[in-house]
């Protein structure tokens, strides 16, 4: 991403002061494409990271940016809502040098050695090699707008400023102009978000910005050959119906790329640990859950695929199980109704797979769902999060003896868990299980797990095994979940959204 701070950072001191020690230091006047193209050939040799904090497309999305950066293009990034556009825009001003020198008192941030403006031109011819000039760290050289229905051309490019009119200036004085968005980031990076959404008549603006290079303000004479990179980002027009990319626009734009979702389960879960904030710890099988679950919404054919499912689903997932656990920790770890301190075991917030049932709820407003599927939302995302939860289930205990725990409920014993049942109480109704340690391992919590991870892990493995039919499950009144016997004989399970037997009768 780009660095972003309330106040510039400062300059060091040894940075020339004067044009005149500019020119001395042997600095040349670059456009910001050829600033890009450098750098990004430099990262290349040297084998620095090109655009860190991009998971996913390295092998697809980042070597078409590449190749339009390097060939000078302009570029649109076309693709689903939260498939990382913007931050893959933002990053590209990582790219730009770290600073920059500009003419002091500049509102277009105008290189010394190539002024644009008649105010400049003249500050330079009068004080030559003494005029002073200023310093742009690369933070300060991105802009971004929302492309939305009330923008308007003075936004973008400009208009009359009437309060230089007021002071005195005549109407043609090219000073009495109020520079937009796009001259302000003039030596910069400037981004449109949601290009479809700006109207067609403010499109037609950006028209000599991409091909001219110039702006035009009303009537004014006055041509300023801009230097900037133009990126746009833009949803696919058949699903947001809110608008289109003219054609002349989208003609000038040098390259369209296509973004998409992490292609398979491991860029999911990188880009989950990466983006997530996660106020507990939420063990690895877990995650994997989750990142089931988002691809199975992503792929459901009950979900508008228009519309897509952002990977911000899985990380707000991922985020609320954390929440859930740390609710469950700081509950329990107030005393006892018998006035016993908690105990200490109790106090660590680790989630479990039986977490993610509050997500159903709570997530749905980011799926956009098939017209016929209106009051079932909730019911077929319960029956995705089984799915996700029995295909971790088996990828990660495929082969492995788990006798042990379906004997923990033998002649009629139950084990109970539940969103506030704690570590302690759970594995205090468990004991001792053969092959505890072995399906521990396979979920990856290592040789000497916390009370909190075992606790999760256990859970893990009974709701699989009540998955795959080799348990029976109740949920009771107070929301506690009651594991225990062998559940009802194949064939006789629930039905499922369709009318056919449920997948989860058949998950074994």
């Amino acid at each position: 991403m780009t660095e972003t701070s309330l106040v510039p950072p400062t300059p060091p001191a040894d940075l020339p002061g004067t044009l005149g020690e500019l020119r001395a230091a042997g600095y040349r006047y670059r456009t910001v494409k050829e600033e890009l193209r450098d750098n990004l050939l430099a990262r290349m040799r040297s084998g620095e990271p090109r655009f860190p904090g991009i998971v996913g497309y390295d092998d697809t999305v980042l070597p078409e940016v590449e190749r339009a950066l390097l060939a000078g293009h302009d570029l649109v990034l076309l693709g689903e809502r939260g498939q990382g556009k913007t931050r893959l825009i933002r990053a590209l001003g990582q790219l730009l040098d770290e600073w920059t020198p500009v003419i002091r008192g500049s509102e277009l941030n105008e290189h010394p050695l190539h002024p644009l403006t008649p105010a400049s031109r003249r500050a330079v011819t009068e004080a030559g090699d003494d005029l002073p000039i200023g310093w742009l760290h690369r933070s300060m050289r991105y802009g971004e707008k929302l492309a939305t229905p009330d923008t308007s051309v003075g936004d973008l490019i400009g208009d009359v400023d009437p309060i230089r009119i007021a002071q005195g200036r005549t109407l043609g004085d090219p000073e009495t102009i109020h520079f937009g968005l796009v001259p302000r980031t003039n030596r910069g990076i400037f981004a449109v978000n949601e290009l479809p959404d700006l109207a067609e008549r403010i499109q037609v603006a950006l028209l000599n910005v991409l091909e001219e290079r110039d702006i035009q303000v009303r009537g004014y004479q006055l041509r300023l050959p801009l230097d900037l990179l133009l990126v746009a980002s833009a949803n696919p027009e058949d699903y947001t119906n809110r608008g289109r990319i003219i054609t002349p626009l989208k003609d000038r734009f040098g390259a369209e790329i296509r973004t998409h979702y992490p292609i398979d389960l491991e860029l999911e879960l990188a880009l989950i640990r990466q983006e997530a904030t996660l106020v507990a710890t939420v063990p690895e099988h877990v995650l994997e859950v989750l990142a089931r679950f988002a691809r199975a919404v992503r792929e459901a054919p009950s979900v508008d695929p228009r519309s897509g499912v952002s990977a911000r689903f899985a990380i707000a997932a991922a985020e609320t199980v954390s929440a859930a656990a740390l609710r469950r920790a700081g509950l329990l770890s107030g005393a006892a109704a018998d006035g016993r301190p908690a105990n200490p075991v109790d106090i660590e917030p680790v989630a479990r797979v039986g977490d993610a049932v509050s997500v159903v709820s709570t997530l749905r407003g980011k799926v956009e769902f098939e017209s016929g599927e209106e009051g079932r939302e909730i019911e077929i995302l319960a029956h995705l999060l089984r799915t996700a939860t029995a295909d971790t289930f088996r990828a990660r205990m495929a082969g492995l003896d788990l006798s042990g725990f379906t004997a923990l409920v033998a002649e009629g014993a139950v084990v109970e868990t539940g969103e506030l049942v704690s570590a302690s109480d759970l594995l205090g109704q468990v004991g001792t299980v053969p092959g505890l340690a072995k399906a521990l391992g396979r979920l990856g919590l290592g040789d000497a797990p916390t009370p909190g991870e075992a606790a999760a892990g256990i859970e893990f493995v009974l709701e699989g095994l009540h998955l795959t039919r080799r348990l029976a499950k109740d949920v009771t009144d107070e929301g506690r979940t009651v594991y225990g016997g062998r559940s009802a004989e194949p064939g006789r399970g629930r039905r499922d959204l369709g009318g056919r037997p449920d997948r989860d009768d058949d998950w074994a």
